[in-house]
């Protein structure tokens, strides 16, 4: 079964930095970033497709995902971090589907995620 495989994420201060990493054996039409802290529903952080990289206000400016197409992978570069950003980081992938009036990613495989702990 080919399953996405995350590594990175762990601890960091606020203010610092953490890279996270995925392999999506399928290099599926979108592949990206949720996030779900404790007690919270789970939210959009990032997520790349041939429409560009969509990033949710909270991490604009601070996050970069990089899509390597030929590895299969996706890196998101997390920088300026915060307290508020720890929680479970999520590698999603799924396919790009018509809405009917534009483009968008059905999410359809998760990773078992990588926890983010940022200190204040």
């Amino acid at each position: 079964q080919e399953q996405l495989m995350e590594s990175g994420g762990g601890s960091a201060q606020t203010g610092g930095s953490l890279t996270l990493s995925c392999v999506d054996p399928r290099n599926s039409d979108c592949l990206g970033w949720f996030r779900q802290a404790s007690g919270m529903e789970r939210e959009a952080v990032a997520y790349n497709s041939i429409d560009g990289t969509t990033y949710t206000d909270p991490v604009k400016g601070r996050f970069t995902l990089v899509r390597d197409i030929p590895k299969k992978a996706a890196y998101l570069q997390m920088n300026s971090l915060k307290p508020e950003d720890s929680a479970m980081y999520l590698c999603v992938s799924g396919h790009r589907k018509w809405g009917g009036w534009a483009y968008f990613c059905s999410w359809e495989h998760w990773g078992q995620g990588t926890q983010v702990s940022v200190s204040s």
